[in-house]
Parts: C-alpha cells; structure tokens; sequence
C-alpha cells in the first residue's frame, strides 16, 4: 500500500512538473511571437533576445549576479533575458510580457541583497539594462544624464575627466548599478554634506506599464517622488537620471585609525556614538568591525575609523578631532590628502576591490564574489558598553568569523532634510545606521543555513538597542525575513504593510496611492514591490 501510494505520489510531482515546464514554454513562445509582430525589424532585437538554448543564456546571467547565494543550480532561472541597447526597445517589451503574462525583473547591476532584480518563484524574464549605461556630463550647469544601466565608479570616472571639482554624493563599490542604488537611496561618504543620491535627483526617464516613455514633466510629481527613494522596478522601468552634481575640494583629508579591544576599542566605539553625528557636517567618520587574528594566535575585534574631510587640510582635521574625539588617538601622519576621484577608489578599495585603480572604475567585474546575508538597522541612542560587547560575543562566535559590522554616521544634512523629501524616511533622530554583513564561499552553500542562522540571532539580540514601532530598515539592504508579498494573486495593503512601514515608515502610504495610480494591475511587482490597492469594483 505504501508503494503503490507513493508511486501515485511520483507521477502527481512528475506531471506537475511537466505541467509548469510545458506552460513557460508556451508564455516564453508567446512573448517570441509577440515581440516578432512589434518590431517592424525584428532582427534588431533579436540579437538582444537570449534563451536558456543560447550558448551565451549562462554567461550573461551571472555577469550581474552580486549574492552566489542566488547563483546555485536550484535557483529560479528566467525565461529569457534582454539586452535593449536604446530605449525605444522597452516599451515593446513591456508590452509582450504583459500580453503573455511574463513578469519582469529589472536589473542593472546585480547588488540587490536578496536577488529580486534576476530571480522570481513565478514565470519571468530579466531586462538587463546593461547596454543603457550612457553618461552625458555638463560642467557649467553642474549636471549629469546617468544611463540605468551605468555603474557608480563609471559615473565617478566621467564627472573626474570633465573636472576635478566636481562629484556626486553616492556609494562605496564601483560596480553598484546606477538604477537600484538612485532608486532606493544611495549613501555614500559625503552624505552629511550633501545628502543621498537620491536628493540630488533633478530629472528622470521612465517607461511605465503603458509603455509610454516619460520624464519629470509627464510622469508628473507624485511619481517623480516616488522613485527618488521608493525603488523604481515598483513603477516601471527607469531608463536614465539626470542628477546634480555637487562642489568637491581639490584635495580631500582621508585618514584611518584603528584599534583593537585590547587598546580600547570599546570605549572608542562607545564614544564614536555621542561624536561622529555631531561633529562638523564636513566631517564622515566610518566605523567597522571585524574578528581578526592577534599576533599571539587568539583572535580580537578589530575597529577601524575611517575619516574623510571635506573642511580642509590634514592640520585642519587633527586640530578638530583631537578637540572633539581626543580618546581615538588621532594622528596626523596617518592621514593622506587626496582628488575626490582618489577617494572613491579609496572607498572601492574599503569595500573589497583591493587591485582597484581609476582606471578600474570603468570596469563592471566584482572581485572575490561570495553568499551573503545582510541586515540593518537605526540607533537612535547610544549602544551602552555592554550592548557593545555582546556584539563582539557575538564576532567571535564560530559563524561570526565571517561578519563584519559597518556604522554610518548621520546628522548633519542627513538631519535637515524632511522625512516626507522623498520616499527614504530614515533622517532626523537616527544617529547612525548599524549594517551587518555575514560571507560564505561558494564551495560552503551546504551551511547556507547556518550562516543565515548567525545573521538572524545577530538582528535578534540588538532589539534592544535599535529604532521600534516600526523597526526600521534600508530598503537597499533588502531583507526577505521582513515579510513578502505573495507569489501569485494580490497582495493587500496589511499583508505588505508589514515589511512596508519598516523601509518607508509614513511614506509607505503615499508610494501605495501612487502606484495604484500608475499601475493599478500591479504588473510591475516582487517579493517587497509597492503594492496596488484594489477597489471592490476591481475584478
């Protein structure tokens, strides 16, 4: 009875299996079919068009890839992936996957932390906007036309050849893609000077589910807000961003400082809190931690502060720091001035490109790729001593050796901007915001949930210390043990709320009122995409 139960059993999963592979083949024929008849010369697309029976299928969907915990065999793969090299190309697209039911994923350079931009439980294709990347600088209005598929180390590149004094306030690895990091926020070293990227936004292009290609004028301001901080793939498909750039020094004071618990770190850190949000808006002091080796072969936590000064010259910045953080220690000679473009392969270096250069700005490869799980989190008041050093606990666990622990400071401009600006919330109040990052090699997937385990007990025990009501989170940071939307069928305002309010608090309800405006189907969704609030009159 048993055998002939589970033999039964075998055929169900089999034919469902065959049921599914033989209803994406016939969405994917479809789209073919439909794309053909859209283009009056097809062949202009179709040398953009790859299929999983294409030799280069494989090739071109890991390039982007970012997070190997998405690039394992049993991973969701696309129906198709497309390669438009001009704008034109989408709305036909948009089209053709809406008539055949194909869901899209926007992609436009793989950093996204849980892999929403190349993997989906349902029937998809990926619109790589790789070939977009296209950067026009204008000098004397200060200005530039960013492609959505270009990288923040090509649009550093550019801004540097047409002058040195100029730059733009936006993130640490080169390989980010311009379209998701713009679109959920986009910090970097200069964000208490001069905010996010996504502040510095002026103009943008987007295609919507109609396939109509707007800018700021027609898409109107309600959806311009929207983007600028509420992730873009919920309302179409941004093709391009015009930004501002902002005034850089010619030389920028860089410095590192670093000390282990045995010279204090704890302390260090403790009193890093009450300085670094404070301290003049010129001045980021980044902190990170780490478990490293001592000389004697006992591990420690390794705090590294690294200082980056925009007021001025290095005597400048040891005169202010040892006037407001005289326990760090801070010597002059560690320090180093250097062009903004320097810094930014500084950062790229920080960030885990050690062979980067100026000229390795233009390059979209990642050194070094790994799984990876990251979490993070608002403080609003200080982390007391023993907060601190439950964290370090917590390093030097076993998993912990592969975590690192990343402070950002806010304040300053981070301060002055209204929460309400746009859709990122996370301003006044916040004196830093506390990242944790946990690695794995490709060749340790089979204690994948071991790791995961880490990170979640990790977030689990700063409860405590961090924001509430609602816990806040940055939506660049995607983390699914949120809460998702549902795979198929609708997801209601309460069921998205849930992860919503944490990456949007107030401005969750905004972002829902305009998408139900421009896309009221809800075609263009994910795990966390805004959703639209049916009415009862809907079918």
């Amino acid at each position: 009875m048993k055998t002939s139960t589970f033999f039964i059993l075998s055929l169900l999963i089999t034919y469902c299996y065959i049921a599914a592979a033989a209803a994406a083949a016939d969405e994917q024929d479809e789209f073919l079919e439909c794309l053909h008849d859209e283009f009056e010369n097809f062949t202009a697309i179709s040398s953009h068009v790859y299929t999983p029976t294409n030799s280069s299928y494989p090739s071109i969907l890991r390039f982007s890839i970012r997070n190997l915990r998405y690039a394992t065999n049993s991973t969701p793969k696309p129906l198709l992936i497309l390669t438009p090299d001009q704008e034109s190309q989408i709305p036909p697209i948009i089209h053709c996957a809406v008539q055949s039911d194909l869901q899209i994923r926007t992609r436009s350079g793989g950093h996204d932390a849980e892999g929403l931009s190349y993997v989906s439980k349902v029937p998809f294709m990926i619109l790589d906007l790789i070939n977009l990347s296209q950067i026009s600088i204008n000098v004397e209005e200060k200005t530039a036309w960013i492609g959505g598929g270009a990288t923040i180390g090509s649009l550093y590149y550019k801004i540097a050849e047409k002058s040195p004094t100029l730059g733009f306030p936006a993130g640490f690895c080169p390989t980010l893609g311009v379209g998701g990091h713009i679109s959920g926020g986009g910090y970097g070293f200069m964000m208490r000077k001069h905010g996010l990227a996504a502040d510095n936004i002026v103009d943008a292009r987007i295609v919507d589910v109609h396939g109509r290609i707007l800018d700021r004028e027609a898409m109107g301001e309600d959806l311009f807000w929207a983007i600028r901080g509420g992730v873009g793939a919920s309302f179409g498909v941004i093709t391009a961003w015009k930004v501002q750039l902002v005034d850089v020094p010619e030389k920028i004071t860089t410095c590192t400082t670093q000390r282990t618990l045995e010279q204090n770190a704890t302390y260090l850190v403790h009193r890093w809190q009450h300085v670094a949000p404070r301290i003049d808006d010129d001045l980021f002091i980044w902190l990170t931690a780490a478990r490293v080796n001592s000389s004697d072969g006992t591990t420690t936590i390794l705090s590294s502060f690294f200082s980056f000064y925009l007021g001025g010259g290095a005597d400048k910045l040891a005169a202010l720091m040892h006037e407001r953080f005289p326990e760090l220690g801070f010597s002059r000679q560690d320090c180093t001035e250097m062009t903004w473009i320097e810094t930014t392969v500084l950062t790229a270096i920080l960030s885990g490109y050690p062979n980067a250069t100026i000229e390795s700005l233009l390059s979209r490869s990642q050194p070094n790729l790994m799984s990876l799980k990251i979490k993070s989190d608002y403080v609003k008041s200080p982390i007391p001593i023993h907060g601190l050093k439950m964290m370090w606990r917590l390093l030097s666990g076993p998993e912990g050796e592969r975590g690192r622990l990343i402070f950002t400071p806010y304040g300053g401009r981070m301060a002055e901007i209204p929460e309400s600006s746009i859709p990122f919330p996370h301003r006044a109040g916040n004196l830093f915001k506390l990242t944790s990052v946990l690695y794995w090699a490709e060749g340790e997937a089979d204690e994948a949930d071991r790791f995961m385990g880490w990170s979640r007990r990790f977030y689990s025990s700063m409860t405590p210390y961090v924001s509430r009501n609602p816990r806040e989170a940055y939506v660049n940071y995607r983390d699914l043990d949120l809460g998702v939307n549902n795979a198929r069928g609708m997801t209601t305002y309460e069921e998205a709320s849930v992860w919503g309010f944490k990456y949007f608090k107030g401005n969750f309800d905004r972002l829902v009122r305009v998408k139900t405006a421009v896309d009221p189907r809800n075609f263009f969704r994910n795990e966390q995409s805004i959703p639209a609030v049916y009415s009862d009159t809907d079918d």
